[in-house]
């Protein structure tokens, strides 16, 4: 059986509504995941969606 975070539409919407959650799949908790957290507080989940995108999509 696959693996979700091998699911890359899966992980795309993840990244889109909830980006922590998306990273935190991906590259567990790491500073990808603290740093995904702090700029999902400081710009309004904009800079969040974005980071979770790159690192999707890496």
């Amino acid at each position: 059986m696959a693996d979700i975070k091998d699911n890359t539409l899966v992980m795309v919407l993840l990244a889109l509504f909830i980006p922590p959650v998306a990273e935190g799949i991906k590259v567990g908790f790491t500073g990808h995941l603290w740093l995904n957290i702090a700029l999902y507080i400081m710009t309004l989940g904009i800079g969040a969606v974005i980071h979770a995108l790159i690192i999707v999509l890496r």
